[in-house]
């Protein structure tokens, strides 16, 4: 292009046209920072180094590496303690100062994007500025220590927070099906794999899922749990994935985060799975594949390292038949199932259970222990425990309560104000809309047949204790309120009980 009248001339060897200066400017001051920087490196999209500066070599012995040969060719993340250079490359944003510290020392560092013509990010610059800058910058560095001593002190006080609260030894019996769903336990908590836990309410999913989270290489990490059922549906997702600041109206300014990020590098334990509506089943299966979350008014996707647990007290198989439950969900939950046995299925631990409880209820209560006689653990041995172990805790706490006897009988059960649910019916009046109680003829029905008796008999007497108050009967039975009206609207005559 020819010069105007009022341009000067420009010296020999410089570019006449502006991609060549782009260029020439580009070369000279890479040059530049590799001389007078204390190190440099460039990392391709892959994450592996492909270049380091003379300088960085020197940092090479303090890394673990004799020559740059071992270095270059290596991800970066593999050699680099705490690199934040993949952050650059997935967000194509700089980062013009910072602190590093990992074994090698502390560093001012800035990391900076490549691009090629098109514009996309194709690797990473990563400039050493400053070497122990702890020498010039003190103030900076110390402000920079005291936050990152904070910021270990707070993840140790949430790690207290949510750490497992039980064991596999936590889950008592010797029975036949307590040693083998404790195996089954063992063997799943060595894995990452989903686990789907199957069970009757009141049987210890809850603590089968601390106890896998405590015997898994995640136990230093946070266990977050979550009971869908207790959860309205249209907090469901912020509950989970969090909301970006700023999101909604009323939404806070800072953010907040959800389940799956507070549970990052541990295990979530996602309670009455069963009760998930099915818009967020498919965003659930997206985490559970891609292991990534988009907070609520955020177009950003962040990574997550979570192991999920689940639990159901639900036939999850039929729901998938009936079109309640995502059949892909299902099979994505359900890779290593395990089924808790229910107690009628381990009376021999009976004993063992009730002398926990009794322990436990006496410490709670503030008062002694209440020694159970033989012929008291013959009769808890003959109940059918509908309730499970939840409800031989009640059973066990309201006689003890009620009794000023050291010792508790089978008189003490049989003549108390409260008989185990099995029992209970035969004692109601006839007038009183109750569901009849499984008879022996019965006993021999199919086993979905027989819990579904037990579930209606339960609510119908949970009805008649609360004259007809369907929230007041949630509370006794301990369901939330949306699983006791999913069951009134199947069972049309224990609707019509509830509202007489």
């Amino acid at each position: 292009m020819p010069l105007s009248k009022n341009q000067t001339p420009a010296p020999a060897g410089i570019p006449q046209d502006v991609n060549g200066l782009l260029r020439l400017a580009a070369r000279s001051m890479f040059d530049v920072l590799a001389r007078s920087t204390e190190g440099m490196m460039v990392i391709d999209r892959n994450h592996r180094v492909v270049w380091i500066s003379e300088g960085y070599k020197r940092f090479l012995p303090a890394l673990g590496f004799n020559d740059e040969h071992e270095f270059v060719g290596k991800r970066v993340e593999d050699v680099v303690p705490n690199t934040q250079m993949l952050q650059v490359l997935e967000n194509g944003k700089p980062v013009l100062v910072d602190l590093l510290t990992n074994k090698a020392g502390t560093f001012l560092v800035s990391r900076l994007p490549l691009r090629n013509d098109d514009g996309e990010v194709i690797g990473a610059l990563g400039l050493v500025l400053l070497d122990h800058p702890e020498t010039t910058m003190q103030p900076l560095i110390q402000k920079f220590a005291r936050l990152q001593q904070e910021l270990e002190d707070t993840r140790r006080q949430l790690a207290a927070q949510r750490r497992p609260k039980y064991t596999i030894a936590s889950f008592i019996g010797a029975s036949p099906a307590a040693l083998e769903v404790k195996r089954q336990a063992r063997r799943v908590a060595q894995t990452d794999s989903t686990v789907l836990l199957l069970g009757e309410t009141g049987t210890g999913k809850e603590l089968m899922a601390h106890a896998i989270h405590s015997a898994s290489r995640r136990a230093h990490r946070p266990l977050v749990g979550v009971n869908i059922a207790a959860v309205p549906e249209t907090l469901l997702e912020a509950e989970f994935f969090g909301v970006a600041p700023g999101a909604y109206t009323g939404a806070d300014r800072k953010g907040r985060d959800g389940k799956f990020k507070l549970a990052d590098g541990g295990t979530l334990f996602l309670d009455e799975i069963g009760d998930m509506p099915l818009a967020l089943q498919s965003k659930l299966l997206r985490v559970l594949q891609e292991q990534e979350v988009e907070p609520l008014g955020s177009n950003t996707v962040m990574r997550v390292d979570v192991r999920v647990i689940a639990a159901t007290s639900r036939d999850l198989a039929a729901m998938v038949a009936a079109g309640q439950f995502r059949a892909d969900l299902y099979y994505r939950l359900n890779v290593l199932p395990i089924r808790v046995p229910a107690l009628r299925e381990r009376l021999d631990d009976i004993e063992a259970l009730a002398e926990a409880l009794g322990e436990d209820i006496a410490r709670r209560s503030g008062m002694p222990q209440k020694l159970l006689s033989p012929d008291a653990i013959e009769w808890l041995m003959q109940q059918a425990w509908p309730g499970n172990i939840r409800e031989l805790r009640n059973t066990l706490e309201q006689v003890s309560l009620m009794s000023d006897d050291m010792q508790l009988t089978a008189a003490h059960f049989q003549g108390g104000a409260v008989a185990p649910m099995a029992t209970a019916v035969a004692a109601a009046p006839a007038s009183q809309p109750v569901a009849p109680a499984v008879t022996t003829a019965q006993a021999v029905a199919p086993l979905p047949e027989l819990i579904e008796a037990l579930e209606r008999d339960a609510i119908a007497r949970a009805l008649q204790a609360t004259g007809g108050n369907r929230m007041a009967a949630a509370r006794l039975l301990q369901i939330s309120r949306a699983s006791l009206y999913e069951r009134l609207a199947r069972w049309p005559e224990l609707e019509r009980a509830a509202e007489t």
